[in-house]
């Protein structure tokens, strides 16, 4: 076998790049994502890894998509036209995914099962740094285990948290490569009408209730034992959240 670049390496991941192949451990919830995957190569989305199969190992094997991402992924959505560019992406997933009816038997890393009424599988955690990009174009989106049934708007409110952002000008500025505060009004605007929808009312109200529940639901993976979910509560993320949803509480009259 070809050498193992390491990619990841926490107490929890190790994520390795092999040849063309990235290799990761496998989780309970890896039979749904693996059918996710595999309906979209099925319906052409040329934007997500496919699916390989396991090594001796019994990691998961995906292809490697090649470009920038992590930290990276930051300074490329921070001029004009990132939210935009974003949203634009994330329909497309979206629509892709819209014809997908995950067998009862797949489990999410969620505990759901199935979907309900309107919800599709969104992505769950279409951030920045889960973007690849070749230049100024996005080619790919990374990790897919935070893949959970929802509505549209879960992703969509998840993603302008870290797009409009929901963050202070100290932070914008010195750690998410911003030149200048930026005006989050217009930049969840933008973001609204590229993925198409009809107004951005009601859509700060909206991050601010996922932020809610993605720190109750890091609270109960990481009462399950789950990692990094235990880890992250043992560094203070809780704490770390909880200033940040008071913050965008407090800030709310900024989006609009």
């Amino acid at each position: 076998m070809a050498e193992e670049i390491v990619l990841q390496d926490t107490p929890h991941r190790r994520v390795v790049r092999v040849g063309d192949t990235v290799r990761r451990p496998a989780q309970p919830w890896t039979p749904a994502v693996h059918a996710l995957l595999r309906h979209l190569e099925g319906v052409g989305f040329p934007y997500a890894p496919r699916v390989l199969g396991t090594d001796e190992q019994g990691r998961e094997v995906l292809t490697y998509l090649e470009g920038e991402s992590g930290p990276r992924g930051w300074a490329m959505v921070a001029g004009d036209t990132g939210p935009a560019t974003c949203a634009a992406l994330l329909r497309d997933y979206h629509d892709a995914v819209a014809g997908f009816d995950p067998p009862p038997e797949l489990v999410w890393h969620t505990g759901q099962r199935g979907l309900d009424g309107a919800e599709l599988v969104c992505h769950g955690d279409f951030g920045p740094w889960n973007i690849v990009w070749q230049g100024d174009a996005p080619v790919g989106i990374l990790d897919w285990d935070y893949a959970r049934p929802a509505d549209r708007l879960h992703d969509v409110a998840y993603a302008l948290e870290h797009l409009a952002p929901f963050r202070d000008d100290a932070e914008c500025l010195r750690w998410l490569r911003y030149p200048e505060p930026p005006d989050r009004r217009r930049r969840l605007e933008s973001f609204a009408a590229a993925y198409g929808l009809t107004g951005a009312a009601g859509l700060a109200d909206r991050v601010i209730e996922v932020q809610r529940e993605v720190a109750a639901h890091v609270r109960t993976m990481a009462e399950a034992g789950h990692q990094p979910q235990a880890r992250w509560v043992e560094e203070g993320y809780l704490d770390e959240m909880s200033s940040r949803i008071a913050w965008s509480v407090a800030n709310r009259p900024l989006f609009g």
